[in-house]
């Protein structure tokens, strides 16, 4: 199946502030980097189109057309837990460093780590319909980065080179349950 992997437009949040799950606000050039991504998929059908529940990721899919989104908690973010909305330099948690030293396995205090946040695409992508041909997925990076590993185009070592941007759509074809790069 082809899945279109469509990033939230940038946030009003500012340059180091940790959030994930936080259900944050948009910059004031939303409209203009919506129209964007409205250009880029008004063409395609879409058999299903899915959301995060965040209001950073519905606000989009409503802006493009897709009102009737199914909203899938599976798609947030990676949760940050205690660290939300905190400034990383700020940090005054011992578990930080380990962390650092190990996202991959290391879950952020009362959140998660990367392979929780992979474990839960997973899931998502192993509970498609079989039937569906192509489907837009209104998501966060990090979901996409899952995406862009499990469908064997980069790494987890190396996901964060060429990691989607704003506003960007990451077309890829994925096959559900044929994990072939495990994470």
């Amino acid at each position: 199946m082809k899945l279109y992997f469509i990033r939230h437009t940038a946030v009003d949040v500012p340059q180091g502030i940790c959030y994930g799950w936080s259900d944050v606000g948009l910059k004031d050039s939303f409209n203009d980097e919506a129209t964007v991504v409205f250009e880029q998929i008004k063409q395609i059908k879409f058999d299903h189109v899915f959301t995060s529940p965040l209001s950073r990721c519905t606000k989009l899919a409503n802006y493009c057309g897709f009102t009737n989104a199914i909203t899938d908690h599976r798609l947030k973010e990676l949760n940050f837990g205690d660290w939300e909305m905190q400034k990383w330099d700020d940090i005054q948690d011992p578990n930080l460093q380990n962390f650092y030293n190990d996202w991959i396995n290391t879950a952020t205090t009362n959140g998660e780590s990367f392979q929780d946040l992979y474990k839960r695409f997973i899931e998502f992508i192993n509970t498609l319909p079989t039937t569906i041909e192509k489907a837009a997925i209104f998501t966060h990076g990090g979901i996409i980065n899952c995406a862009r590993v499990y469908a064997g185009v980069t790494t987890i070592e190396n996901m964060f080179n060429n990691a989607p941007s704003y506003g960007s759509i990451t077309p890829l074809t994925i096959f559900p349950n044929c994990n072939l790069n495990k994470g």
